[in-house]
């Protein structure tokens, strides 16, 4: 970015500005985020009970779809499970539905086998090919904090673990996401992460750390006309490979030839900055830290963030442009 190259005289780049041209409707879709408008179907109550097995064991009592519904409003309102099943029992009694409510035990238990519908949830995929932005980011767990560090004085490495995310640059949705500990790097990601997505990819933008033939490789495997913009490392150099040059080849030398300023301006790689703000999105509206304790719950709860960070942008979404600045 421009401040990288002016660290001495930084103050003096102001800072740019941004209009909402579509305030009225984005103010609308805000307040539609606190609904609590309600609704049940009839085919949700038909489904609301698990049916029965014919294997050995004992019969489960709710269906996946109950079991998603409560996790769903407890992520929506950042609710405990005991919580969530009070809410849950609350507004049934209030609708007048006589179905039973799951208990906090039994939403523990459930999350850690996974939602189905959860995991792999539904795209709007548009017309043309997708712009994908791809980025990660560290979220908190349950842990020892700094308090009983500075009673006890031992220092203990802190665990955390890493979301990958996929976002279409144009819609803000995310499309694909994965959850893995904080020792994965982010080059094994992209493979999972576009199996995830079904449809044709137009770009593919990320940042350095995702720098490498492996990932031009997988990205050109998934969609072959796709377009690669990674920035290559500061010491990067052409491969030397007989025949024309790939992509990572033209941008080592398009960065060498004009600067890497100009290079992100051709490119487009300036909108991998829309990632961020969708990390930003859910780190401020899902939360930084995972409630959930073991692995298979904590990847339901992101993979259920998700879903509700779609619907809440789906709700409304501020379409922003550049004000310029006006020249005496």
């Amino acid at each position: 970015m421009p401040h990288k190259y002016n660290t001495a005289r930084r103050h003096h780049i102001a800072k740019m500005k941004f209009r909402v041209t579509n305030w009225p409707d984005y103010e609308a879709g805000l307040r539609r985020r606190g609904s609590l408008t309600l609704w049940v179907t009839p085919e949700a109550l038909a489904g609301w009970r698990a049916p029965r097995r014919r294997t050995r064991g004992g019969q489960p009592r709710y269906s996946d779809l109950a079991i998603e519904t409560a996790l769903t409003l407890g992520c929506v309102f950042g609710l405990r499970l005991r919580q969530t099943e009070g809410l849950m029992g609350s507004i049934f009694d209030l609708m007048g539905v006589e179905i039973p409510v799951p208990d906090h035990t039994t939403l523990s238990r459930r999350a850690q086998k996974g939602a189905p519908s959860a995991q792999r949830q539904p795209q709007s995929i548009p017309d043309g090919p997708l712009h994908v932005l791809v980025d990660s980011t560290g979220l908190k767990i349950y842990g020892a904090g700094r308090w009983l560090e500075g009673k006890h004085g031992a220092r203990s490495r802190r665990n955390w673990r890493k979301l990958h995310l996929a976002v279409d640059a144009d819609s803000g949705e995310i499309i694909a996401h994965g959850l893995t500990d904080q020792d994965t790097d982010d080059l094994s990601q992209v493979e999972p992460l576009l199996n995830q997505i079904d449809g044709e990819i137009g770009q593919f933008t990320a940042d350095g750390a995702y720098d490498g033939k492996p990932t031009y490789g997988k990205v050109l495997q998934h969609s072959g006309l796709a377009r690669v913009v990674i920035p290559p490392r500061a010491t990067a150099v052409e491969s030397g490979d007989t025949g024309p040059p790939g992509q990572r080849d033209s941008h080592v030398a398009a960065i060498a030839k004009d600067g890497r300023l100009t290079w992100q301006a051709a490119t487009g790689y300036g909108k991998r900055a829309l990632i961020e703000t969708a990390i930003g999105r859910y780190k401020a509206l899902i939360g930084r830290r995972l409630r959930a304790r073991s692995f298979m719950a904590q990847q339901t709860e992101v993979a259920i963030g998700c879903i509700v960070l779609n619907r809440m942008l789906a709700c409304g979404r501020p379409e922003s442009v550049r004000c310029r600045a006006m020249k005496a």
